[in-house]
């Protein structure tokens, strides 16, 4: 790996992400919703993934075949995201998590700088971070082995439980007879948060694309991080607490499925 490069990849990708999030926050300021930032969430990953790539492509750095197959599952995986958000939120209210955590913040402008760190800049921070091995893998020059195969196929496994568990739960919120019902069927009734395994499955197949070389386990946090957001931080837990709040029936389904790890659901 070129260090120098890869340094001044570190900074393009950094400027990268923030642009994507600075224009979530500008939609956000303009519309008073806050949720499009998880729109740019996949998005900035994109962007990421292809700025490391014109990076190192036209300098000639890294290996051709793992940059290439990198930035298609990167971009991929981000622009579904996207997308599926996007469509999910359109004319939708406020996120209730953003609409907790601006509520403690004071009314006016200092609410807005307020969003603006607490949300946007701190989703930069993490998608930068997150990428980081994404960002190596432009750059490795080891040639690919057998874990490439490994990641590819964790990736897979990944966007299936991402993009039909997605599917699942859209089709089971539009039929009218689902109202205030919770999703228990299909990816559901393995998992209670199957896109979330998915995601963290995408990124550490991600991961291991760098894998081969032994550069690429100094970037293990990163999958580690995501992993630990998912099902410790702010993906499951905060939306857990919501639906034990809000719908009688969660105590029984969480008790028959498990929390994040697939398996079948428990009798009885």
């Amino acid at each position: 790996m070129n260090g120098a490069a890869f340094g001044v990849n570190l900074l393009a990708a950094a400027a990268a992400a923030l642009l994507v999030l600075l224009a979530a926050f500008a939609v956000g300021v303009r519309t008073g919703r806050h949720r499009v930032v998880d729109v740019a969430w996949g998005a900035a990953f994109a962007a990421v993934a292809l700025t490391g790539y014109g990076l190192s492509a036209s300098g000639g750095y890294g290996d051709a075949t793992r940059r290439l197959l990198v930035t298609v599952l990167v971009v991929a995986w981000g622009l579904r995201l996207a997308v599926h958000i996007g469509r999910r939120s359109r004319g939708a209210p406020e996120d209730p998590r953003y609409a907790r955590m601006l509520a403690r913040a004071p009314a006016g402008p200092a609410r807005t700088r307020y969003a603006l760190r607490k949300v946007y800049l701190l989703q930069a921070v993490l998608v930068w971070f997150v990428s980081l091995p994404v960002q190596a893998a432009a750059y490795l020059t080891a040639s690919p082995g057998p874990l490439l195969g490994v990641g590819v196929a964790l990736w897979c496994l990944g966007l299936f439980f991402e993009a039909v568990g997605d599917r699942q739960l859209a089709r089971f919120k539009a039929d009218p007879a689902n109202r205030g019902a919770i999703m228990d069927r299909g990816l559901w009734s393995w998992t209670r948060h199957p896109n979330y395994f998915g995601d963290a499955c995408v990124w550490w197949g991600l991961f291991l694309l760098g894998a081969d070389s032994p550069l690429g386990w100094a970037f293990l946090p990163a999958p580690l991080l995501m992993t630990w957001l998912l099902a410790f931080g702010s993906g499951r837990p905060l939306l857990e607490r919501r639906m034990a709040a809000t719908r009688p029936d969660w105590a029984a389904y969480a008790a028959r499925t498990s929390s994040f790890l697939p398996r079948p659901p428990r009798r009885g």
